[in-house]
């Protein structure tokens, strides 16, 4: 793979879209104190790892806190929280049995609620919120959940699948006027695959919502092509290319109309199988801003911040996060078992008065060698 911080790819990018109880939290013991005593920020990435123009101010903002909703005999993934009007957070999150593995979260998952005084208090387990429904697009499966409050409302967004695999992966969304619910689900998903050959015509997942501020609802998703997934060569680290569209409605449930220039964010434009996922968005100061997963661009380890004036045409990414190697963490080396060990994934974000308070972040290990939550607080600027 080239270097991302070449000319070429960086010109390129600049001038083109790219198109039960309570839980515990795991505190780390912090490996210096920062001025007047503060809890230290994280240390430097690797020297020569990338390339110093490539790391945000964001990333220099981030302090672990550790690890929270680790469960017994569970995976934990996906945890999207918000507070409520008391200053309660509230964290939706997606949860599956040890037994199945990792990979259970396509067949096995359900989308749990936790609530907790703070962020960094204990987590108190409140109840499943959404189970999958014989039947339905989320007949095996519910996962990917992100939380919004619109007018005094709670909208849950999230993924199903309705036979446990990759092609029937859809999006969908709960509301409730309260953030302990009832909830009531739609019926049918909010969106559906592209017609043949379409960039999205396999799936479509992962959905990142806010609303404009024109005061529509932009839907942001993960789309991944048929023939690129299922006759990916075996040289790619990857099958497919995940890429990003962008659908609009008027009202929070929709209907969503897809834009007509998806996908909005196309990393292999510039190199093939290069991709991202697990995308949240949110405004800022006037901007759209994004955080994902990388998946090849700088590695398979950050996390990366894009920006955009119009939410449709986004800058070079930088370094929203690192791995686990860059941090202070104490964790024990990584089990055989859990291949994505070291990484955080699933970025979503506490919001206070619309700007970043903490990082909630999905990783594999734990109290119970599965997968938690992890928690970064977000300093001020």
């Amino acid at each position: 793979m080239h270097h991302p911080a070449r000319t070429t790819r960086r010109s390129f990018l600049q001038t083109v879209a790219l198109a039960g109880g309570a839980f515990a939290l795991n505190r780390l013991p912090c490996p210096a104190a920062g001025p007047a005593g503060a809890p230290a920020l994280p240390s430097a990435p690797p020297p020569g790892r990338y390339p110093p123009d490539a790391i945000s101010d964001f990333s220099r903002r981030l302090r672990p806190v550790g690890r929270a909703l680790e469960t017994e005999d569970y995976y934990v993934w996906c945890n999207s929280p918000i507070y409520d009007e008391a200053g309660r957070v509230h964290v939706y999150y997606s949860r599956w049995p040890a037994r199945h593995g990792m990979s259970g979260w396509i067949s096995k998952c359900e989308i749990a609620h936790a609530v907790a005084d703070s962020p960094e208090a204990p987590f108190e387990f409140q109840s499943v919120v959404l189970a999958p429904r014989p039947g339905h697009f989320d007949a095996t499966t519910c996962h990917n959940p992100t939380i919004h409050r619109f007018d005094g409302k709670y909208y849950l967004y999230y993924m199903g699948t309705s036979d446990g695999r990759l092609a029937s992966k859809r999006i969908g969304f709960a509301v409730a006027a309260s953030p302990f619910g009832p909830w009531t689900r739609c019926d049918e998903p909010l969106l559906q695959p592209g017609p043949s050959g379409a960039w999205d015509d396999l799936c479509n997942t992962n959905p990142a919502v806010l609303r404009h501020p024109d005061g529509n609802y932009w839907l942001y998703y993960k789309g991944i092509n048929r023939d690129e997934y299922f006759n990916a060569p075996k040289s790619e680290r990857i099958k497919g290319n995940r890429r990003y569209g962008l659908a609009m409605a008027e009202q929070p449930e929709g209907p969503f109309i897809k834009y007509t220039g998806n996908p909005v964010i196309d990393f292999s434009r510039i190199e093939k199988n290069m991709q991202l996922e697990d995308a949240f968005l949110w405004l800022e100061d006037g901007r759209f801003k994004l955080i994902c997963r990388d998946m090849g661009f700088y590695d398979h380890f950050a996390g990366l911040l894009l920006e955009s004036a119009d939410g449709v045409h986004f800058s070079h990414p930088r370094i929203a996060y690192y791995g686990a190697d860059a941090y202070a963490l104490n964790e024990p080396p990584a089990p055989r078992h859990l291949s994505r060990y070291g990484r955080f994934e699933r970025p979503q974000l506490l919001l206070k008065n619309g700007r970043p308070d903490y990082l909630f972040t999905a990783a594999q290990g734990g109290k119970y060698m599965t997968a938690s939550s992890f928690i970064f607080k977000i300093t001020p600027p």
